[in-house]
C-alpha cells in the first residue's frame, strides 16, 4: 500500500471516529439582564419623527421600556418629586437636528440625556442633561442644560409600557413629546427653530 492510499485511509478512519461522538451539549443560555426598574428585562426602543413635513429636521428618542405589572407606577414605583431616569437600564436619550423652542426655553441641537422629575399636585418637568452615555442611576442632576414644564393628563385606556413618542400637530405646526405610562400621559409641547 502506498503511503497517499495509508493516509487516505487513516484519514478516513479518523473521519468516521468523529461522526460517531455522542453529540456535545448545547452550551448553557446566557445569563438574563439584571432586574431593573421594570422588576424584569424591559426592550429597548428607539422611535424618531421629522417635524415640519417630509425634508424637515428630524427628532429622536432611545430609551428603555419597563412594563407596569400590575404595579402602581406612579408615586410608588416611580416616586413624586424625585429625578427619574425616565425609563430602563441606559439614559434616555434624545437627539435634534435643530434647536428645540419650548415656551421661552432653546434647545440647541444636539444630543441629550432625558430624566424626569414627576409631582402628583404640581408642576412635573423635564431634564436636558449633558451627562452622556451613564446608566440611568443614579441620575445626575449637576450637567442639567434646562428643565421645562411637562402637561399632564389622564389617559382612557391604561398603558402596560412605558411609551415615548414624537407626534406632530397639523394645526398649530408645532408638535409635542408624549410620555404615557399606566393611567397617566406628560406632554411636551415644542417647535424647532429653522
Amino acid at each position: 500500500m502506498s503511503n497517499s492510499t495509508s493516509r487516505l485511509l487513516l484519514c478516513g478512519v479518523l473521519l468516521g471516529s468523529l461522526l460517531s461522538l455522542p453529540a456535545q451539549p448545547a452550551a448553557p443560555a446566557p445569563p438574563t439582564a439584571k432586574a431593573n426598574s421594570s422588576g424584569g428585562n424591559s426592550p429597548h426602543e428607539t422611535t424618531s419623527a421629522t417635524i415640519g413635513g417630509r425634508n424637515g429636521p428630524r427628532v429622536t428618542l432611545t430609551y428603555g421600556r419597563p412594563l407596569a405589572k400590575g404595579r402602581v407606577v406612579w408615586g410608588t414605583l416611580v416616586p413624586w418629586n424625585a429625578a427619574w431616569r425616565l425609563g430602563s437600564d441606559e439614559a434616555t436619550t434624545l437627539i435634534t437636528q435643530q434647536p428645540m423652542v419650548i415656551g421661552e426655553t432653546t434647545i440647541p441641537a444636539g444630543v441629550y440625556t432625558l430624566y424626569m422629575v414627576p409631582s402628583e399636585k404640581g408642576v412635573s418637568k423635564l431634564a436636558f442633561s449633558s451627562a452622556l452615555g451613564k446608566w440611568g442611576i443614579p441620575v445626575d442632576e449637576t450637567k442639567d442644560i434646562a428643565r421645562v414644564e411637562l402637561k399632564k393628563s389622564s389617559v382612557d385606556t391604561p398603558v402596560e409600557q412605558l411609551t415615548l413618542a414624537i407626534e406632530n400637530d397639523a394645526a398649530t405646526g408645532g408638535s409635542s413629546l408624549k410620555i404615557s405610562w399606566a393611567t397617566t400621559q406628560f406632554a411636551l409641547p415644542f417647535t424647532l427653530k429653522k
